[in-house]
């Protein structure tokens, strides 16, 4: 394995992580601070759109290549 093959799985692997313990982190401040169901639709449509972002760059750059 190359360090650039160690290094794009790594950011991947890393990323996931990372959104996933912000969703965690999320929803805790949310239902502590009593934001109700649209807001946490509004917290969670934010966080969304930069997950979005990041997945969609990984699908353009996949149909890119082939």
């Amino acid at each position: 394995m190359t360090e650039a093959e160690f290094s794009a799985i790594s950011l991947k692997l890393g990323f996931t992580l990372l959104i996933g313990y912000m969703l965690f982190i999320i929803y805790r401040l949310g239902k502590e601070s009593n934001a109700g169901k649209f807001g946490m639709f509004v917290i969670f449509l934010g966080l969304g759109m930069g997950m979005m972002g990041f997945v969609a760059k990984e699908v353009i750059k996949i149909v890119l290549e082939h």
